[in-house]
């Protein structure tokens, strides 16, 4: 018998508003307000993403990024810092009780892992899932990924990468002295693929993030039923991306 998901499709937003929604689908679904939700969004103006656990002063040029116009935001999950741009970013919230939930982290990760793996595969892609939370091209990096349980819920996100830029992400990022910020771009571009670089085409956010939904659907067994974010979640969201994610204290707050 398939799950029953609801989708979002919410398109572009800013950092602190993307991580506030997020945050809000996650209080849904793990309160039952929601069905298990699948969420694909991308980021506009450019953002980097903290993980939890990190430092802002020691991973991120904060006047490089005032520079270029480009958000600082903390993540509710762990992981390094991840620049957003070229990107389709999805999330998906799920109860720790639900059948495609596993309780065995690395577990989750390659299960849910499955709906990008198939994605991709619709796009012409041949992918594969490299423990823990990385989905690789040809040994190359497309898709990383981050999860967090809170309330009985598993919340995970990622992102497929559409192109790289690793001048601009370096030109973003602290780079320890020793290291030459031209060997970190080889050494980066020698790791790291993404779609375009892959199929030799520009197939743009709305191709990909459809065959991601597809892709969700076939390998999970998943009957989508598209919808919007309920008025709570939207006034949670908002909460969160003014009071939380967009405050200092919350950014730096290690």
């Amino acid at each position: 018998m398939s799950h029953s998901f609801r989708l979002l499709e919410t398109g572009y937003s800013n950092a602190f508003y993307n991580m506030g929604l997020d945050s809000a689908i996650l209080d849904s679904v793990a309160s039952g307000e929601s069905l298990p939700t699948l969420r694909l969004y991308g980021w506009k103006p450019s953002a980097i993403s903290l993980g939890y656990f990190q430092s802002a002063e020691e991973e991120i040029d904060l006047s490089a990024c005032r520079e270029h116009g480009v958000d600082v935001v903390r993540r509710i999950t762990g992981g390094g810092a991840v620049f957003h741009d070229a990107e389709v970013t999805y999330s998906i919230g799920i109860p720790e009780s639900h059948p495609l939930a596993s309780p065995s982290i690395p577990e989750s990760y390659r299960i849910l892992c499955q709906g990008i793996i198939e994605g991709l595969a619709l796009l012409g892609i041949g992918a594969e899932f490299a423990p823990i939370n990385d989905i690789i091209v040809y040994g190359k990096k497309i898709s990383g990924n981050a999860q967090t349980r809170r309330n009985h819920c598993i919340f995970q996100h990622g992102t497929i990468l559409l192109s790289v830029d690793a001048e601009t992400m370096f030109s973003l990022l602290r780079v320890p002295k020793e290291k030459s910020r031209g060997k970190l771009i080889q050494d980066i571009m020698s790791r790291v693929t993404s779609v375009s670089a892959v199929t030799g085409r520009d197939l743009g956010f709305e191709t990909v993030a459809g065959a991601l939904k597809s892709g969700f659907a076939s390998a999970l067994d998943i009957d989508f039923r598209t919808g919007q974010a309920s008025a709570d979640e939207l006034k949670q969201a908002d909460a969160y991306a003014f009071g939380k994610f967009s405050s200092k204290e919350w950014t730096f707050r290690r």
